[in-house]
């Protein structure tokens, strides 16, 4: 006990620190080796006539736990016009140059944290977290690029759609929809204010699942975002739909939303629209400024008279002629209203008939927009005084409910990730594999021997990984 009171000690947080750190630098030696066999399996396997072979060039690719530095062969090769090409085989077979040298996991745990934290903070974390050095405009730039990446996909689906080449095939009796915009501060390219603008956001579903206790969630639910001018924000929401369904089978489509024009402006009428009712609420509270009025018109609202609150909006705006300003908004609430005076009324009390619910699904009340708004683009987009560009707003939506799908992962795989051989692995090991200890005779302190100096990865011919374990442990 007494030997052990004479170590050097150190608190639980540097050690484990230690280790980290150990483990990160091991991990890196291990997976050049796995590359740089991989690229020799790779030149043996290559048509030499085709691919010649003009030396190794050094590269880093970026991992969770640090930076690999590893060397690959660079080939010569004819193009199709008989032109000179140089290609890296080992950089194709890993398919990790779509967007930067990142690792899938490292650029899973970027986009995971940027989706929920500010730059400067998303790099402070996954530096402190990973073995790896983020800046936060390494950062930015990953979710730039992803979001690029995304919006090639969504417009793809687009021409694939106008095609006749939908991939969509379930059939669903309803579809419900839902539509809004999220304001957003905005700058330009020299960080100066801008007007707001508009994020267009959408949401669809088959339904809602009852649940114990009462509570319901939505079934199959599926969202859309982005910067995009109506048209084509509409030709990539329709695109969503027809790449799971099978869109000219579905039997009733009902729309809720804030009553604007871009929102249903491209439905057929068929389509059952209805006006949010959130967005009602925040209507009367804008444009009348008498509670007893605001209470009295709500009532009538929620009572389902429309035609009754209209008409005592028409009287009330009457009654403050002297007040031109409280006219004009009385006014506007009574014009908006109605505009869409067929959506006051939920659908289900305007006697319309919709297919049945498929079994394990009941249709309810919609109005889930606003609250996906806020959970999903809102708190990370507005408030502590953000400014976006038109450009990174829109990649940052579509980071963000390609994450609310649960689709962000895969779709970093796509972009990030190749397949390699799991054997380079095992002879990776063994290289990197410890010295074996001696065998105890049964006498001395075990901790003293471990810790004196004697530990036989010191002793052992100094390999890369037992260099790292020195530098870690040993001062």
């Amino acid at each position: 006990m007494k030997t052990i009171v004479e170590e050097k000690l150190v608190s639980f947080k540097t050690l484990e620190q230690k280790i980290y750190k150990y483990i990160c630098t091991y991990g890196a030696e291990l997976t050049r080796i796995v590359l740089e066999k991989y690229d020799d399996e790779l030149a043996e396997g290559r048509d030499r006539k085709a691919y010649r072979d003009k030396g190794k060039r050094g590269t880093t690719i970026k991992t969770v736990y640090g930076e690999v530095c590893y060397s690959r062969r660079v080939y010569e090769k004819k193009g199709e016009g008989g032109e000179k090409r140089y290609v890296y085989l080992l950089d194709e077979a890993m398919e990790m140059e779509k967007i930067g040298l990142l690792s899938a996991n490292l650029a899973e745990k970027i986009a995971m944290t940027a989706a929920e934290s500010p730059y400067r903070v998303t790099a402070e974390t996954i530096s402190s977290t990973c073995g790896q050095s983020v800046s936060h405009g390494g950062a930015w730039n990953l979710v730039q690029r992803l979001g690029e990446k995304v919006s090639k996909e969504e417009s793809y689906a687009v021409s694939q759609m106008e095609a006749g080449e939908a991939l969509g095939k379930e059939v669903l009796p309803v579809l419900f929809e839902e539509m809004d915009g999220v304001w957003l501060s905005m700058q330009d390219g020299r960080h100066q204010k801008m007007k707001k603008q508009e994020m267009k956001v959408f949401t669809i579903y088959e339904g809602w699942k009852a649940e114990d206790g009462g509570r319901s969630s939505l079934v199959n639910k599926t969202m859309l975002a982005g910067m995009e001018k109506s048209g084509e924000f509409h030709a990539k929401r329709e695109a969503l739909i027809e790449k799971r369904y099978a869109a000219d089978e579905i039997m009733q489509r009902v729309l809720n939303g804030d009553g604007g024009g871009w929102v249903k402006e491209p439905y057929d009428p068929e389509t059952i629209v209805q006006l949010d009712r959130y967005h009602v609420y925040q209507e009367i509270l804008r444009k009348i400024g008498d509670r007893k009025a605001q209470k009295e018109i709500r009532g009538l609202f929620d009572s389902e008279k429309p035609d009754e609150m209209l008409e005592y909006i028409k009287a009330y705006a009457d009654s403050v002629a002297g007040d031109e300003k409280s006219r004009k908004k009385a006014l506007e609430l009574h014009q908006y209203l109605g505009n869409n005076r067929e959506g006051l009324m939920p659908w289900q009390k305007r006697g319309i008939e919709i297919p049945d619910a498929p079994e394990g699904i009941v249709y309810k009340g919609m109005g889930v927009q606003e609250s996906q708004n806020c959970t999903v683009i809102t708190l990370r987009m507005k408030h502590r005084r953000m400014r976006w560009s038109a450009s990174g707003a829109n990649n940052m939506a579509k980071i963000l409910y390609r994450k609310e799908n649960r689709e962000l992962a895969e779709t970093i795989e796509r972009y990030a990730d190749g397949f390699l051989p799991i054997s380079g692995m095992e002879d990776a090991v063994k290289t990197l594999s410890a010295a074996k200890a001696p065998k105890k005779d049964g006498k001395g302190n075990p901790y003293v021997d471990s810790t004196s100096r004697h530990m036989p990865l010191l002793d052992a011919m100094r390999t890369a990984s037992r260099k790292a374990f020195i530098a870690a442990f040993v001062d």
